[in-house]
C-alpha cells in the first residue's frame, strides 16, 4: 500500500478508505480501552489523531508507542467525532518503526524556550514553530525562482571562493591549503600564498553582486540565490556568519527602475506566502507575534513611501524621539532610525535613496552633486533594512577615481572595470538578506531561528 502524508489525509474527500501513515507520534492519551495517538510527518503542521482499541493490540508494543517514536499504522479514515479535526483513522495495524525513551526524549509537551531549542537544532525541526518556519522557509525559496523566472531572468550561479570583496568590508573568512603550522613563507617573513590551491589568497564570498553585474551586461537580467558569509564577530539577533542572499542585476535600469522591482518582488513574496502557508501562519500569528497577519497584509497593499536620506535625516532631527545613536548627515543611520520612520513616521514601508557617498560601497553611481550616490534602501517595520541596492556606476572614469579614494587595487578588479570599457550601459541590482525576509513573514525576532544550523561566533554546531 502506499503511504499518504498527514496534508493529504487531512484534505481527503473520499471517508472510510484503507489507508498507510507512517509519523512520528507527538502525544499519546487515553484509557484502558482506547488509546488516542497524535501523528505529525512534518507535511502540515496539524496532527492527524489514530484511534487505537487497546483489546486488538499487544500491551508489549503500544508501550513502545511513546512521545517522539515513529509509527507505521495501517487503518481506515474516518470522520472524526472529535471536535478540532475533519478526520481521523482507525487503526488495524500499528508497527513502531523507531523507539524514542520518553525519560530523556527532550521535546516534552510543554512549553521549550528558543535558547533551548538551539542547543538541540537537530530535533526542533519536529516542534510545530520550527516546522512552521522552515516550511515557510522552503516556499519562499520556491517563490524566489518562480517570481524571476516569470519575468524572465537568469538563474546566475556566483562563485563562493572568491579572490575579490565586493562589500570592500575585509571581514571575510579565508579559504586555503596551506599547512597552518607550517604554511610557505615569502623572503618578507609573510604566508607565500602563491604555494596555496589557488595560487593566491581567497575567501569565502561576502556577495554575488560583481560577478552578477558580469552577467547582467550580456544577458540583460539575472539573479543569483546562494550562501554568502562574513566573518563578523557579532552576537546579535540579526547577524550570523553564515546567511543566503538574493541579488538580481539589470541592465538598462536606473534607480527608479530598481525601486519599482524591489516593492513588487517583496509584495509578491508575502502574497505568495499567504496564499500558499496559510495554516503555518496562522498558527505563527497565534503562538508567535499576535501581529503577524495585520502586517503582512498591510504592507503588501501599501504603496511604499519614497525619499531621500536628505529628507529622512531632517524628519528624525523634528522628530521628538530620543534616540540612541546620533542623527547627522553624513552618518549611516542605525535600525532605530529606520524603524521610527516605518513604524512612526510613514506608518508604511519606506525607500530611501542618495545616500551620502562617503558611507556607501565604490561601484555606486554619483550623483552631480558630488555628495551622494544612487543608493536605497527598503526599510521594513520590526526588521529595519530589508533590501539594500542602488544604480551602479557605468562610467569608467569616475569608477576609477572612486576605488582610488577608497584604496581599491585596479588590478585585482581589472575583469569589473573591462565592462565598462565594452559596451557599457547603464546598470542596477539590490541585496535581499534571505533570512531577514523570514524573520519579517514569520515574525521570528532573531535570525538563529530561521535557518537550519545558524553558524555564529564559537558556534558550529550539528
Amino acid at each position: 500500500m502506499k503511504r499518504s502524508t498527514v496534508k493529504e489525509l487531512l484534505r481527503a474527500t473520499e471517508k472510510d478508505k484503507q489507508v498507510l501513515l507512517k509519523g512520528w507520534v507527538r502525544t499519546r492519551r487515553g484509557n484502558n480501552q482506547l488509546a488516542f495517538i497524535a501523528v505529525n510527518d512534518g507535511t502540515i503542521i496539524h496532527n492527524i489523531q489514530v484511534v487505537a482499541d487497546l483489546a486488538s493490540f499487544s500491551e508489549e508494543e503500544m508501550k513502545r508507542v511513546t512521545t517522539g517514536s515513529s509509527i507505521s499504522v495501517i487503518g481506515t479514515l474516518v470522520e472524526s467525532m472529535g471536535k478540532g479535526q475533519n478526520v481521523e483513522i482507525q487503526a488495524k495495524e500499528i508497527e513502531v518503526l523507531g523507539d524514542s525513551d520518553p525519560e530523556v526524549y527532550p521535546l516534552q509537551k510543554k512549553g521549550h524556550s528558543f535558547e533551548f531549542l538551539r542547543e538541540i537544532a537537530h530535533l526542533r525541526f519536529r516542534t510545530n514553530t520550527f516546522g512552521a518556519v522552515f516550511r515557510i522557509r522552503h516556499a519562499l525559496a520556491y517563490a524566489i525562482h518562480k517570481y524571476y523566472n516569470d519575468k524572465g531572468f537568469f538563474y546566475l550561479h556566483t562563485p563562493i571562493v572568491t579572490a575579490s570583496d565586493a562589500e570592500g568590508a575585509g571581514a571575510m573568512f579565508r579559504v586555503s591549503t596551506l599547512d597552518p603550522k607550517n604554511p610557505p613563507l615569502s623572503k618578507e617573513g609573510e604566508v607565500d600564498y602563491s604555494q596555496d590551491f589557488f595560487g593566491r589568497p581567497t575567501n569565502l564570498t561576502v556577495s554575488g553582486q560583481l560577478e552578477g553585474e558580469l552577467g547582467a551586461l550580456a544577458l540583460s537580467s539575472i539573479y543569483t540565490f546562494g550562501p554568502t558569509f562574513r566573518a563578523e564577530n557579532s552576537n546579535t539577533p540579526r547577524h550570523v556568519a553564515e546567511f543566503w542572499m538574493i541579488e538580481p542585476e539589470m541592465a538598462f535600469y536606473d534607480i527608479t527602475d530598481n525601486m519599482d522591482l524591489a516593492e513588487d518582488f517583496l509584495k509578491y513574496l508575502i502574497q505568495y506566502t499567504l496564499e500558499h502557508c496559510m495554516d503555518d501562519l496562522e498558527f505563527l500569528n497565534k503562538m508567535v507575534d499576535k501581529g503577524l497577519l495585520e502586517r503582512l497584509n498591510f504592507v503588501q497593499k501599501q504603496p511604499f513611501e519614497r525619499k531621500s536620506y536628505t529628507e529622512a535625516v531632517e524628519i528624525l532631527k523634528k522628530s521628538d524621539k530620543k534616540f540612541e545613536f546620533p542623527v547627522k548627515w553624513g552618518l549611516d543611520l542605525q535600525a532605530e532610525h529606520e524603524r521610527y520612520l516605518v513604524e512612526e513616521h510613514y506608518k508604511r514601508p519606506v525607500i530611501l535613496t542618495d545616500y551620502p557617498r562617503d558611507i556607501k560601497a565604490f561601484y555606486m553611481k554619483q550623483n552631480d552633486d558630488g555628495k551622494t550616490v544612487r543608493a536605497m534602501d527598503v526599510l521594513f517595520p520590526t526588521i529595519g533594512e530589508i533590501i539594500g541596492g542602488s544604480q551602479r556606476e557605468e562610467e569608467l572614469d569616475k569608477l576609477q577615481n572612486r576605488m582610488k579614494e577608497m584604496n581599491i587595487p585596479e588590478d585585482e578588479l581589472w575583469w569589473y572595470l573591462e565592462t565598462r570599457k565594452f559596451g557599457t550601459v547603464e546598470h542596477s541590482g539590490f541585496g535581499l538578506g534571505f533570512e531577514r525576509l523570514i524573520m519579517f513573514i514569520t515574525g521570528m525576532s532573531n535570525i538563529r531561528d530561521v535557518i537550519p544550523f545558524p553558524r555564529t561566533p564559537g558556534h558550529a554546531e550539528f
